[in-house]
């Protein structure tokens, strides 16, 4: 070895010292290593550590680019009578014990080599929505859209199970005396589930298992009304009960030139259908006319009504009322 033909023996590491790492290098001559530099012989070593923290182990083994080179050549291409330059890509790769990174396909900065995710993934979409542009749930996909600060779902919740897997029965829409959420298809019609979503009692929207996925919830009373204020309602008649504001309802109406169609101008994105509703007699009713959206907020403690939304055909303003718990409304989630 050329370094320790340049000192004079036994200073094998010609470090300036004789000391026991020297009789190891020494030894390595005959065929036995330290390969963890502990001081101990590894034919002897009750642990060799592999560099990887674990004992006798087998090494780095994750794959990572080390290095990529571009290499210029030239060829003479004589039907134009021009050379052609180009670059030959040449990748060196290297085996490391980890390699944290994103390791979502879907995510804009995937890396195949990633042995974990770091968290670092990033979609492309607006931070609001946590760099998402669309979330599947439960086999629906939902598109996501900004509205102030606030991200909502684009379209109203499909989903007949609650975010822990259970699911929500779909027998007791409209029970007078009931507490148990319930969900249903208006008219039990497979166009209206894809178009409108289904309907929920409160009770679905207020049971502790969460209707919304982890990490988004039935928006509050007060999440409305910031959404409210955001698209021009001032603050006092945006606590008040009735019809409110000017055109704020407008806003959120899908347009007559979105896939399904409304009266609104859709100046929000928030594309709200005419989903209907299900009453007193357990009866689908006015899809097509107007939509109630469920709160989370209940009116006040024990009280069988919670705080809802309606948006109707050719009313601009927004309706903000208590509606009986029973009733079978829409409902859209939003980011924590």
């Amino acid at each position: 070895m050329r370094a320790q033909e340049s000192c004079m023996q036994p200073d094998v590491n010609c470090d300036g010292y004789v000391n026991v790492n020297d009789l190891l290098g020494l030894l390595g001559y005959f065929g036995d290593e330290d390969l963890d530099g502990d001081g101990i012989w590894d034919s002897q070593d009750d642990c060799v550590d592999d560099g990887c923290g674990v004992c006798d182990g087998p090494g780095p083994q994750v794959i990572i680019i080390d290095t990529i080179t571009f290499t210029i050549d030239s060829i003479f291409v004589e039907t134009i009578n021009e050379w052609y330059v180009f670059e030959v890509p040449d990748t060196t790769f290297t085996f490391v014990c980890t390699n944290p990174g994103c390791t979502d396909p879907e995510a804009e900065n995937f890396n195949q080599y990633a042995s974990e995710d770091d968290g670092s993934c990033s979609y492309g979409g607006p931070p609001e929505c946590g760099g998402l542009n669309s979330i599947t749930y439960y086999g629906f996909e939902y598109d996501l859209v900004v509205i102030g600060g606030q991200c909502w779902f684009l379209e109203n919740l499909r989903t007949q199970y609650y975010s822990n897997g259970d699911f929500i029965p779909a027998d007791n829409i409209y029970q007078e005396n009931t507490t148990t959420g319930s969900q249903a298809i208006y008219e039990n019609d497979p166009e209206m589930l894809q178009n409108y979503g289904r309907l929920y009692n409160w009770y679905a929207v207020g049971d502790s298992r969460g209707l919304c996925p982890t990490g988004w919830n039935v928006p509050s009373d007060e999440d409305w009304i910031e959404m409210e204020m955001f698209l021009g309602m001032q603050e006092v008649p945006a606590y008040n009960t009735g019809w409110r504001g000017t055109d704020e309802g407008d806003k959120l109406k899908a347009q007559m030139s979105d896939p399904i169609p409304w009266d609104g101008s859709n100046d929000s994105g928030f594309s709200a259908l005419p989903a209907g509703f299900i009453n007193y007699s357990a009866s689908s009713a006015l899809a097509g006319t107007y939509c109630y959206f469920w709160t989370s907020t209940t009116s006040e403690t024990g009280s069988t009504f919670a705080w809802a939304r309606r948006l109707e055909t050719e009313f601009e303003e927004i309706l903000r009322n208590t509606k009986h718990k029973p009733f079978g409304y829409s409902v859209r989630c939003i980011k924590d």
